[in-house]
């Protein structure tokens, strides 16, 4: 049997690294590729982040003409007056069915939610009060005192994509 190979639209290690961690007992290749979300560069909303996940996925699974495509994309959304970090992920397959999935969301701090407002990145708004978080575990990691990885943030959503599509797989015949 041939051995299946997912893209993951992403050059980033921690997404590489959650999508090989959950499918490593799937026998399968992934390989990484640029991918663009076609969104903004900063998503502010659960619509914006779900996009850009299927976007990368989309064009991760037609530039390396793989199996399976995964796009994982971190944003914000406002809920109430209160600005939250969110995540989702989505799965494509050459058939064109498309898995998506959502993961932890965890307020943030009226001084980054500011700092959001006036135009800055997360990335860029964090360098500013921790600026040694390029090398650690990004926003999820700030605000959990390094309790959760974003490795460990983007894999639950990889298992949740790839899980969807295991559970269709077997209850179609």
């Amino acid at each position: 049997m041939k051995m299946k190979r997912v893209a993951v639209g992403s050059k980033n290690p921690a997404k590489v690294h959650a999508v090989q961690d959950i499918l490593i007992a799937e026998k399968v290749e992934v390989i990484s590729i640029k991918a663009e979300s076609h969104v903004s560069a900063q998503p502010f909303s659960d619509e914006e982040t779900r996009e850009g996940a299927i976007n990368r996925s989309k064009e991760a699974l037609q530039l390396a003409n793989s199996d399976f495509g995964i796009g994982l994309e971190g944003g914000v959304y406002k809920l109430g007056e209160q600005l939250f970090l969110c995540n989702w992920g989505a799965l494509i397959t050459k058939n064109e069915e498309i898995y998506v999935a959502s993961g932890l969301r965890l307020p943030l701090p009226n001084a980054i939610a500011n700092q959001l407002y006036d135009g800055l990145e997360l990335s860029e708004a964090l360098q500013i009060i921790e600026p040694e978080l390029a090398i650690t575990n990004g926003a999820v990691g700030y605000l959990t005192g390094n309790y959760i990885s974003r490795k460990a943030m983007f894999a639950e959503v990889v298992k949740a994509c790839y899980g969807q599509y295991i559970a269709r797989k077997s209850n179609v015949h």
